[in-house]
């Protein structure tokens, strides 16, 4: 799968990713504190899913009905680094079919996956 990790991704969550064969790109390598708009503007031009732990894209997907290519939200603080490496990576195994196109919030005990409206 083709990622875009926003900067607070955790660098265990990241290195699990790619371990697991998965495309992570790392957005604070080319554009270190760029605006969440610009980063999700990013992961969209590039088809990439967007990995973030940060509310404020609920916010961009939901309220301004920004366009995105899927986005999954970490709620995952508290919980160990390798923990949490492999919580994602696992939803990411089992779940892959689900996250192109959708936005997904990862908690410690539940992931929920909200998939866009049929427009057809």
């Amino acid at each position: 799968m083709n990622l875009l990790a926003d900067e607070c991704v955790a660098a265990e969550v990241v290195a699990r990713l790619r371990a697991d064969g998965h495309t992570v790109e790392a957005a604070g390598d080319n554009a270190p504190g760029a605006a969440d708009d610009d980063v999700l503007t990013r992961a969209v031009n590039a088809g990439q899913i967007l990995l973030t732990a940060d509310n404020d894209f609920g916010e961009l997907v939901y309220r301004l009905r920004r366009v995105h290519a899927g986005v999954v939200l970490l709620r995952l603080s508290g919980m160990v680094a390798a923990d949490r490496a492999e919580l994602v990576s696992e939803v990411f195994r089992n779940r892959a079919a689900d996250l192109p196109g959708s936005f997904t919030v990862i908690e410690p005990n539940s992931v929920r996956v909200r998939r866009p409206p049929d427009t057809t």
